[in-house]
């Protein structure tokens, strides 16, 4: 076993089905840490840098339009994005959350017991979970300044813009 890190994101339906708490319950089974927590309104840049991998996709701009919460109205646009960190972080994250596709994970894990696909085909899967630790990183470094995370995971440096002073990624 090695120490990992991990992104996670609990995604609008997830927040519009009030699944937070239990989200997190089941992820205390992994016996993780959780080293940087935060809600976050997704910009459409944000949303397409998450998933460029995806960006050649057909369903690409359903999957943007989902992770901004456009589709569940003004009050569900925002995430909640975490980063745990432990052994095998990745591996045991994935594994509680389930397969992707909700009709595939299992009963017990959290995309299987809350997870849906709508009639219009869209994979409410209700987290994200980093898949590697490259992925892991680039995720974590997009969506967190190094401050906001109570660890050191990554190198940093200063950076001065304009007169202020604040510390990025390296």
């Amino acid at each position: 076993m090695f120490k990992q890190n991990t992104l996670i994101l609990i995604k609008p339906d997830g927040l519009k089905k009030s699944l937070t708490g239990n989200i997190l319950t089941k992820l205390s089974e992994t016996k993780l840490i959780i080293v940087g927590a935060r809600v976050v309104s997704v910009s459409k840049e944000l949303a397409e840098e998450h998933y460029l991998a995806l960006k050649d996709k057909p369903f690409f701009p359903e999957l943007i339009h989902y992770i901004r919460g456009e589709i569940y109205g003004e009050e569900y646009r925002r995430v909640v994005a975490m980063v745990y960190r432990g052994d095998d972080a990745i591996k045991k994250v994935r594994d509680i959350s389930g397969a992707t596709n909700p009709e595939d994970a299992d009963s017990t894990s959290i995309r299987g017991s809350y997870g849906r696909i709508t009639t219009k085909g869209v994979f409410e899967n209700v987290i994200h979970a980093s898949s590697s630790d490259e992925d892991a990183e680039r995720e974590i470094k997009l969506w967190f300044k190094p401050d906001e995370l109570v660890v050191e995971l990554y190198a940093t440096k200063m950076v001065t813009h304009q007169n202020l002073k604040e510390r990025v990624w390296a």
